[in-house]
């Protein structure tokens, strides 16, 4: 179906702008929108299965997670976990 809808400039400009990033169209992008919100209504939706890992070495000596920037500055250096 199609339809015409009004948005604010700068929310479409970052929708345009998500949408991009992920490789996906905006009209994919806005109905994948539009659909979480519907289902975030519903009271009876159940909540998403979450998968749990289970390791046992802990992090690697020199990792934090009190410091965001350090884990994305080690990320985009191309560490790998070892």
């Amino acid at each position: 179906m199609r339809t015409t809808i009004r948005l604010d400039d700068a929310l479409l400009r970052e929708a345009k702008a998500q949408a991009a990033r992920a490789g996906r169209s905006l009209n994919d992008f806005i109905a994948d929108a539009v659909q979480l919100a519907v289902r975030s209504d519903r009271p009876d939706r159940e909540a998403p299965e979450i998968p749990v890992f289970r390791g046992g070495q802990g992090l690697r000596p020199g990792i934090t997670l009190d410091s965001n920037a350090a884990l994305l500055d080690l990320m985009e250096a191309g560490e790998t976990a070892r």
